[in-house]
């Protein structure tokens, strides 16, 4: 039987490599990484987020009591109206699914200082010249924790960190994954997500730096596009989503996939044993962001990631056409 699909990451395979963000502020969270940033920029008045985002976004905001205001996204995962910030406002845009590069290269240029990009679902894109960006490790690597943080200037640093991280209070689950299968290391994996929660600011590990300095992140990039376009060729006439061209992104976290119906296919691939996550259950159904509520139920993120090959690709597609 064909090991399970997907989820959550083992530990990673120790090979020669350079991580590609050796030049970031590196600290313990993506979350975190974001709460740099924003102390760095320091008198903060509010702050534009997507609907469609991961709620782990709203910790820094709380812990520094800086207001908030939601806005809509497309189908093409993109700001779909006009947005004005203000002095001391600043925007959060979503490098969605790791696909959006060419267009956060146009928010560069419209927002200028007031963007913050949200990497968090892109590791190989590369920081734009003087934007704030934020991005988290673990994502796309078998590592238990890690952000990186670039603040787009070379300004004094206003941050004081004192502290590194211990990664072995929270990464039970990336033997278990490799040792023992997937499902044995679930429950240490949603029980070492919850310990990330509201974490202060901390250098990143010494364990987990040494683990992305071994990691050999040209194969990474390269498995995740073949990966990718083996999914796009087989599933585009049946995909809705207007996904943008491959050329004109770094590499994918996952391929975001969507039918015009409930079909079950979310139910169908679990039973298979293709885990595929939910971006983000915490969007829920109300008048103001119904839209946004519906792509979170409706995009399945198909796995393209470093750990498959085409076989893995082709069950995935069998899956989903038969």
């Amino acid at each position: 039987m064909m090991d399970a699909i997907g989820g959550y990451f083992g530990l990673a395979d120790r090979e020669e490599g350079v991580f590609p963000h050796k030049g970031g502020i590196l600290l313990n969270t993506g979350r975190n990484a974001l709460e740099y940033i924003l102390r760095s920029i320091g008198d903060v008045k509010r702050v534009y987020l997507p609907y469609y985002t991961c709620e782990v976004v709203l910790e820094p905001l709380r812990k520094l009591n800086i207001p908030w205001t939601f806005y809509h996204t497309d189908s093409k995962f993109e700001i779909s109206y006009r947005i004005d910030p203000a002095k001391g406002e600043y925007i959060i845009a979503n490098n969605y699914f790791g696909i959006k590069d060419a267009y956060i290269s146009t928010l560069a240029d419209k927002f200028g200082e007031r963007l913050i990009v949200d990497c968090a679902q892109t590791l190989f894109a590369k920081p734009l010249p003087g934007i704030k960006a934020f991005y988290s490790t673990r994502k796309f690597v078998g590592v238990a924790d890690g952000g990186v943080a670039y603040l787009g200037t070379e300004s004094d640093d206003k941050v004081q960190v004192t502290e590194y991280d211990c990664t072995a209070c929270h990464d039970s689950h990336l033997a278990k994954r490799r040792e023992l299968g997937a499902e044995a290391g679930f429950a240490d994996y949603q029980e070492n997500e919850r310990k990330l929660e509201n974490q202060p600011i901390r250098w990143m590990s010494d364990k987990t730096k040494d683990i992305l300095e071994h990691i050999n992140f040209d194969n990474v990039k390269a498995r995740r596009r073949d990966n990718y376009r083996i999914l796009n060729e087989a599933l585009k006439d049946r995909n809705i989503l207007p996904l943008p061209a491959a050329d004109s992104f770094s590499c994918p976290m996952v391929y975001p996939y969507m039918e015009g119906t409930d079909s079950g296919i979310r139910k169908k691939l679990i039973e298979n044993r293709i885990f595929v996550a939910k971006y983000w259950p915490n969007v829920v159904k109300t008048v103001d962001y119904e839209f946004e509520s519906g792509m979170a139920d409706g995009v399945i993120p198909l796995p393209c990631d470093q750990r498959y090959g085409e076989a893995e690709m082709r069950k995935i597609i069998q899956v989903i056409t038969c």
